[in-house]
């Protein structure tokens, strides 16, 4: 008889053949009755010796494992007690061999016994290894079939197929085919397999049934890496959101955080700019910090720091809450992101092959600035009539320069990915080689990025493992190079009536005569000539080691050596405007070296219904990075080679360093997998800190309780799970540069012709980290294998922020950093996952949103910080707008209006508006930060076709559009081109007039164009961020050109945006010093095909 580990006990139900056929099985009881059957001699050695059976049945607890085997086949054959060796297939060999059997791994934690006679399981068909089968025999009907995925259409081995009823049945063979003999055509078989919803089919007489098998919701035993340990979601007393590499491939991008973009709950993604070369900025759970760092902390292959290309990617955990992030000290405060890459399995090596090609467009969403007739009659309705038939021409309305077809271009982008796996059982490989190249839509803008992994597992004996892990990347980047005051910026505010080339049809500099754009700038020209290039490599080397000292004893140690080096060139020929008559090249060189060793020690015991675990790490890290830069002048044409320089004007340079050293403990408590409680203790200490603050302490606390797992709550059959959460935890900010805590001398500077220094930065031996504390309540619902659902509210508090403190002018400094101020972040996230049809037609959704809101508690002394247009002030949502009210323009006069706020006699606000803008009040008028964020993703699927959309919402920011202040000027910049105004907009002409606008008035109408809510707009948008249709081809079709699977795909990127801001997207950053829309990099639309293959 068999028993099975309690998550795979529906199976272990239909497997269950020897209890059926009763004249060949061999009764057996737990209690060790069965033990009076064993030869006497063995009595006396019952304290050292034990039966295998009762060994393999220890082994299913301690591996968390299921055995299928004949209890014929393991009786009276007795072993030494607690035979135990590296590995769980070390064991089984060591156990199994001399008794002449042998085991066979059907899939992932799922193991048959069988006899090593090869006639008892070769059979062609027979799929079990039971000699009690051979009764079946006489049976007189035989059906067959293929159980295949019913999403990638890939056969299913190890599905459980059993006659209803009964204990009779099978399981399928490696490419999912099965044959089962049946007492007779009647019945019905049920097919189940982990992860996949269970179907019963009616035989009917028939000889053979195929069969679709759909994936069920999440399931809840799925395993995901937390800390520095793995553990089940159902066990998780934290919040956590996991985005698998599949999901992340469903957009094309060389970095990985991009794809992260409205994928989980509590994520802000912003991709703010089209440059392939850019990076996106990313907040967790809002803004933590003012002038401190408010990235998330990134972790690889579970060590601190690293890279990662998106194809090799097998699934990031975001870590949110203090019980999660808490093992991570002082760098934990705005979250971590663990990256965990791809590795081999032991069996058939596999090869697959992924091509991705397409088209990038330009986007400028609402922004569309004017034509040669349009910007000709709207300047003659302001220009003094005067100047203007003497100054514009009228024939320069039919010389019409389209800036923008110059400067953008359709941009090709390729993604070619080749990885080799495999492996035997004592070494598992994962290779990997990826091309990457996106040409910008912006003309003479590239990235171009190579890169290779090899991930190697290695047995080296029963207790010792070794984990190889390489990275290297080489990458080619090309910019424009006069940034963003050159094409980008020429496009847009060029005048159309500027014609670009001279009579031969070469570019024009923009200083000839009759050049009406006032910077005279020609960027056509500059191209010519002119070069901006980057070329990087990399390498990070990880070398883990894994040693079990006591069964439940293990000892790690996971080491990484990471460097990178960039070498850049600027270069302005002489021959170009930049290049001011002498050429001018800049090189920069930059290294950065780190080194870090991280050393676990870990404890794991079952007792009863009680697991505990215990975990010790110590771990070290440094940094450092060196900057070099030396810029020259005076070259001959196109010669830029720096000692052929006629003057150095330039030689700096720059070493930063920082180190940390960590030390924590942690106790996971786990009692009938019902309750779940998790505390952990952490001390680290930074070289950023000042000597009487250089260390400081965090500790996190857990629990979760799953009702669904109470008896007395007779909990219904629909009900998969319920589970509530709660933690609390102090974390940490340690993001402020490397040398605030020092007192600093500068030597740039001389007295009486010698070098000489001064006082450049206090001392201050206080300065210690920003600590967030955190609250973190949680519910999980699972729901008829179909729907989950993961609800948090969170509160997090941030105090001691580093803040900038103004220093008396008697103490010979400006300011001083130190720990004054606190932030508040409080929300609600919701992510919902259901199967909303599941058969031959499958529907899934996968929705999560978001609420957040930052506000400042304290800061140093009460005194506002202002960021621009943006207001940091006690007692205010944190990025507050802070300006001028607009109030349109004066039906009367056509000029503009803004609200002026005066105190009444009883100190009521009285409220009127002026047309003079100095005494107009600035006040509160929004906030950059969103109200919510989310994503919404749908997954239709039917006979290998599946369709898939994506979209990403934003809600509730308000943005400045500063572009409008120099295109929607009324006049002040006439040497610019001018916007065409959004739907709904109008301007006045006339007395009488009710407009949105003012009259334009020649070089400014009453500062109409100078800060205020005219330009604030809402920032609002929900995007389609991908749609795919893809065709996973039939095997029989793909084995046809030896091919184990076979799908063809056509996608699209940011295919349609929805949104009433009028500027080019309103896709901005969302955190400190964000909220802005200017001249950008506009997003790409992009349009790809790919192929998949493997073999």
């Amino acid at each position: 008889m068999k028993r099975i580990n309690t998550h795979l006990s529906i199976i272990g139900l239909l497997l269950l053949l020897p209890t059926v056929i009763q004249a060949q099985s061999v009764a057996y009881n737990r209690s060790g009755d069965h033990l009076k059957e064993y030869d006497i001699s063995y009595r006396n050695q019952a304290a050292s010796v034990q039966t295998l059976e009762s060994r393999i049945l220890e082994l299913e607890k301690e591996y968390k494992v299921s055995f299928l085997f004949d209890a014929e086949l393991l009786n009276k054959k007795i072993i030494k007690k607690n035979r135990k060796f590296n590995s769980l297939e070390r064991t089984l060999d060591n156990l199994l061999t001399p008794f002449g059997l042998t085991y066979k791994k059907l899939r992932d934690n799922f193991y048959v016994i069988s006899s090593q006679n090869k006639e008892a399981s070769s059979a062609p068909g027979r799929n079990t290894p039971f000699p009690t089968l051979q009764i079946l025999a006489r049976s007189v009907s035989t059906v067959t079939g293929t159980v295949t995925d019913a999403k990638q259409g890939d056969g299913l081995p190890g599905v459980n197929i059993i006659l209803k009823g009964t204990s009779i049945g099978t399981t399928t063979n490696k490419d999912g085919q099965y044959t089962l003999s049946l007492p007779d055509g009647n019945g019905t078989l049920v097919f189940s397999y982990i992860g996949f919803t269970m179907q019963e089919i009616p035989v009917q007489n028939r000889s053979q049934i195929d069969v679709r098998l759909v994936e069920e919701a999440k399931a809840l035993s799925e395993v995901v890496v937390v800390g520095y340990s793995t553990k089940q979601l159902s066990q998780l007393s934290s919040s956590v959101a996991v985005v698998t590499g599949k999901q992340l491939n469903d957009v094309t991008s060389n970095n990985t955080t991009s794809l992260l973009q409205g994928k989980a709950p509590g994520i802000i993604v912003s991709n703010s700019s089209g440059d392939p070369n850019a990076t996106p900025t990313i907040v967790v759970r809002g803004s933590s910090s003012i002038s401190a760092g408010s990235g998330p902390l990134y972790v690889v292959d579970g060590i601190i720091g690293g890279n990662a290309n998106p194809n090799d990617v097998e699934s990031i955990t975001i870590l949110k809450d203090a019980a999660a992030t808490g093992l991570y000290g002082s760098r934990a405060a705005n979250g971590v992101i663990i990256i965990t890459t791809k590795s081999g399995k032991s069996g058939k090596t596999r090869i697959d092959f992924n091509a991705v090609t397409g088209f990038n467009y330009a986007t400028t969403g609402k922004f569309k600035v004017m034509n040669s007739q349009q910007l000709y009659d709207y300047e003659k309705s302001f220009y003094p009539p005067d100047r203007f038939d003497q100054e514009v021409p009228a024939s320069v309305a039919r010389q019409n320069t389209n800036w923008q077809n110059l400067a953008f271009r359709t941009g090709l982008t390729h993604n070619y990915v080749l990885s080799i796996s495999g492996g035997s059982e004592k070494t598992r490989f994962y290779v990997a080689g990826n091309y990457y190249n996106e040409q910008g839509t912006l003309r003479h803008n590239e990235a171009r990025r190579y890169n290779l992994r090899a991930n190697i597992t290695h047995d080296i004996n029963d207790k010792l493992k070794l984990n190889i892990k390489l990275n290297g990347r080489l990458n080619r980047q090309q910019a424009d190079p006069a940034g963003l005051d050159g094409a980008l910026y020429g496009a847009y505010n060029n005048m159309p009536w500027d014609n670009p080339y001279l009579a031969d049809g070469t570019p024009k500099r923009g200083t000839e005569g009759g050049w009406f754009g006032r910077e005279q700038e020609n960027f056509l020209h500059g191209w010519q000539f002119n070069r901006n290039e980057a070329n990087g490599s990399g390498l990070d080397g990880d070398i883990n080691l894994d040693y079990t000292i006591l069964p439940n004893l293990t000892f790690s140690s996971y080491n990484r050596v990471g460097y990178s080096t960039t070498r850049s060139e600027l270069y302005y020929d002489i021959r170009s405007k930049a290049g001011k008559g002498l050429g001018r090249l800049t090189n920069g060189f930059i290294d950065n070296l780190s080194l870090i060793t991280s050393n676990r020690l870990r404890y794991d015991k079952n007792f009863g219904k009680h697991a505990l675990s215990a975990l010790a790490v110590a771990e070290a890290e440094k940094n450092k990075l060196q900057n070099n830069s030396v810029t020259g002048e005076g070259f001959a044409p196109g010669l830029h080679v720096m000692n052929t320089a006629s003057r150095i004007l330039s030689a700096t340079g720059s070493i930063n360093e920082n180190s940390f050293s960590k030390g924590l403990v942690q106790l996971d408590y786990n009692f009938d997998n019902k309750y779940f409680a998790v505390g952990s203790y952490i001390n680290e200490s930074s070289s950023r800190f000042g000597a009487d603050n250089r260390s400081g302490n965090f500790y996190t606390l857990g629990a979760s309780w799953i009702l669904s797992n109470e008896r007395f709550l007779n909990t219904p059959a629909f009900l998969d799970l319920l589970k509530v959460r709660a933690s609390y935890g102090v974390t940490g900010n340690a993001e402020i540069g490397n040398y605030q805590s020092l007192g600093l001398y500068s030597f740039a500077t001389q007295y009486a012709g010698n070098s000489a220094a001064y006082p450049f930065q206090m001392d201050n031996k206080g300065l210690t980290w920003e600590k967030a504390k955190s609250l973190n309540l949680g519910l999980d619902v699972g729901l008829y294998k179909r729907l989950t659902l993961n609800l948090d509210v969170y509160s997090k508090t941030t105090d001691g922020l580093l803040l900038n403190v103004e220093l008396p002018y008697t103490s010979g400094f400006g300011s001083v950093i130190r720990n004054v101020g606190s932030i508040r972040n409080r929300g609600l996230e919701l992510n919902l996952n259901s199967v909303n049809l599941a058969g031959a037609f499958r529907w899934e959704t996968n929705f999560n949103i978001a609420f957040n809101r930052s506000k400042v508690l304290v800061l140093d002394q009460g005194k506002d910080i202002r960021q621009g247009n943006l207001l940091i002030s006690e007692g205010q949502e944190l990025y507050t707008w802070n300006m001028r009210k607009w109030m349109g323009a004066d039906p009367a006069t056509g000029d503009p209006l803004w609200e002026k706020i005066t105190a009444g006699p009883n100190g009521e606000e009285i409220r009127t508006t002026t047309n003079a803008y100095s005494t107009a009040t600035q006040q509160n008028l929004g906030s950059a930060s969103p109200d919510f964020t989310g994503g919404l993703s749908n997954t239709l699927s039917y006979k290998g076709v599946t369709l898939f959309a994506f979209f990403n919402f934003v809600s509730g920011n308000q943005i400045y559009h500063v572009s409008r202040q120099l295109f929607d000027s009324d006049g002040a910049y006439y040497s610019y081109n001018s916007m065409i105004l959004a739907d709904g907009w109008n301007r006045w002409e006339k007395p009488g007039d009710v407009a949105t606008h003012p009259k334009p008035v020649f070089g400014g109408n009453k500062n109409s164009n100078q800060a205020s809510s005219r330009y604030l707009e809402d920032g609002s948008y929900i995007r389609l961020r991908n749609i795919s249709l893809s065709y996973q081809v039939p095997n029989l079709l793909a084995k046809k050109i030896k091919s184990e699977h076979l799908k063809i795909f056509v996608s699209g990127d940011n295919l349609l945006t929805f949104s009433k801001f009028s500027g080019m997207d309103p896709e901005v950053v969302l955190g400190p010093s964000g909220g802005l829309s200017s001249i950008k990099y506009p997003i790409s639309k992009k349009l790809l095909f790919g192929i998949n293959i493997g073999f």
